[in-house]
């Protein structure tokens, strides 16, 4: 079981996974992160020695869980139905970083890009177990993102679908 100061890191680390997709990287702030964990601004250096060594740390843990949440998906039509669903385009808080932060993430040091490099090849490894080559496999995970962030940045949800739906039937046929 952790102790009270590991549960209490990893609630500030939760609360800033959530926090980066949700508004970026410039939108975590470490006030309020901290207010939103129900702790003091004070105490954010007891746990972590700067606000990029948070970052890294939240999108380590938002990774992760991006990745998990398709590890049961066995097939390419699952694993596209799930990543392109609604749900996940009107929650970037809670689904993937590399969707939610692409275009942000060439900014960023070389400690947050290493994360992105993991992720991008943790995604194109379950696609490859899927029954992907590694050329399909790309193009499927440069799909899937591509469709993702292009169905959250326009402005009706009709394209958003139609966009999603293509990439979707298209992924689903590639083997």
């Amino acid at each position: 079981h952790m102790g009270k100061k590991e549960d209490t890191h990893a609630r500030i680390v939760e609360h800033a996974a959530k926090a980066l997709r949700a508004s970026g990287y410039d939108g975590v702030s470490v006030a309020d992160i901290m207010k939103e964990a129900g702790l003091t601004h004070g105490g954010f250096y007891a746990h972590f020695e700067s606000r990029d060594a948070l970052v890294v740390e939240a999108l380590e843990q938002a990774t992760r869980g991006s990745i998990a949440s398709l590890d049961d998906a066995k097939d390419l039509a699952t694993i596209a139905e799930r990543y392109l669903s609604d749900a996940h385009v009107k929650k970037p808080e809670l689904g993937c970083a590399l969707a939610a932060l692409g275009s942000e993430t060439r900014r960023q040091p070389a400690a947050v890009r290493k994360i992105a490099s993991k992720n991008v090849a943790g995604f194109k490894k379950r696609l490859k177990a899927a029954g992907l080559g590694e050329e399909e496999a790309l193009v499927a995970l440069s799909a899937l993102v591509g469709a993702l962030v292009l169905g959250r940045a326009v402005d009706d949800s009709k394209t958003s679908k139609d966009l999603r739906d293509a990439v979707r039937r298209f992924v689903a046929k590639t083997k």
